[in-house]
């Protein structure tokens, strides 16, 4: 079995997981995702202060050795331990998660096209292409809702790092995308096309996706 390992890239509040989700309905317990918020590079050497000031929209930010050889083992076939992170610690914790051989991997994240060695592994890559105002409104909802984070906090991140780190790099790596997606997840034409597009890969090479 080669497996079908899908990119799906954009700025943070995009809607990637939305894309993801639809590809996850349609082909079921099939796709294995990994993403690569998981992949920060652990930074338990500093205390939380100083955790707090990294520039977490970089791309140095990222283990991308660590990221490379996971989604070659699981091209091989083969399961690795995908690490967990902790967004309100700024750390990666102790667990994680198995993840198994499958007919699909989604590959899910900002600046995963930024890095080449990474985006040579991809047989689908698609960048989900969604207005500045709509994704900050959807960073602010998550970042209160799932970490815990205040306002202010979320809305100076933004104009620190988040935006600048957007232009130079996320924004840029959209010519690497295979499918760009104009407005996330609702945009029904081009998933029922990413839909397609995946079935006639997994067809060809004799899996029943």
């Amino acid at each position: 079995m080669k497996p079908v390992i899908i990119g799906i890239a954009g700025g943070s509040g995009s809607g990637k997981t939305t894309i993801t989700t639809k590809i996850k309905e349609t082909f079921g317990n099939k796709v294995s995702l990994i993403l690569q918020d998981n992949y920060y590079k652990n930074y338990g050497s500093l205390d939380l202060d100083e955790r707090a000031k990294i520039n977490f929209d970089h791309p140095n930010s990222f283990d991308y050795d660590l990221f490379v050889e996971h989604i070659e083992l699981f091209k091989n076939n083969l399961p690795f331990e995908m690490p967990i992170y902790d967004f309100k610690n700024h750390l990666r914790t102790l667990e994680t998660v198995m993840i198994k051989p499958n007919p699909i991997m989604i590959v899910e994240g900002i600046l995963i096209f930024e890095n080449k060695i990474l985006r040579e592994l991809m047989d689908i890559k698609i960048f989900v292409d969604t207005d500045a105002d709509i994704r900050i409104l959807r960073r602010i909802q998550r970042d209160i809702k799932e970490r815990n984070r205040s306002l202010d906090s979320i809305i100076n991140q933004y104009l620190e790092t988040v935006r600048p780190m957007h232009i130079e790099f996320v924004e840029p790596s959209k010519r690497y995308a295979d499918i760009i997606v104009p407005e996330g997840g609702f945009n029904a034409i081009a998933i029922d096309m990413i839909l397609t597009k995946i079935y006639n890969i997994c067809s060809k090479r004799e899996e029943l996706c």
